[in-house]
């Protein structure tokens, strides 16, 4: 079973980074038929998602983003590709919150 860990520093804040999560969370609900949940901490907040196929949680902090994620049997042939579009659009979500 294929294993990606993407990792990401950021100058967020945790409360920027929760909404950096929050968009992520939505994107992976509508986008890619994940469900998730999460939960809270002082420092840190852990948000685990799943579909078939695909399982995998995103931890979240003041500084960091790091995102493990497992792939079965028939996406692992993907994983290439798979790991190439979640950095880009973690990339993404990250460059856009903190140019504001």
């Amino acid at each position: 079973m294929p294993e990606l860990k993407i990792e990401r520093e950021h100058a967020l804040g945790l409360a920027g980074a929760r909404e950096v999560a929050e968009r992520w969370r939505e994107q992976a609900e509508q986008e890619w038929g994940m469900a998730c949940e999460s939960e809270s901490g002082e420092t840190q907040d852990l948000l685990r998602f799943a579909r078939s196929g695909v399982s995998g949680e995103l931890a979240v902090s003041a500084t960091r983003f790091d995102l493990q994620l497992k792939l079965g049997f028939l996406l692992g042939a993907y994983s290439a590709r798979i790991e190439e579009k979640i950095k880009a659009n973690l990339d993404e979500l990250l460059g856009s919150e903190s140019a504001a």
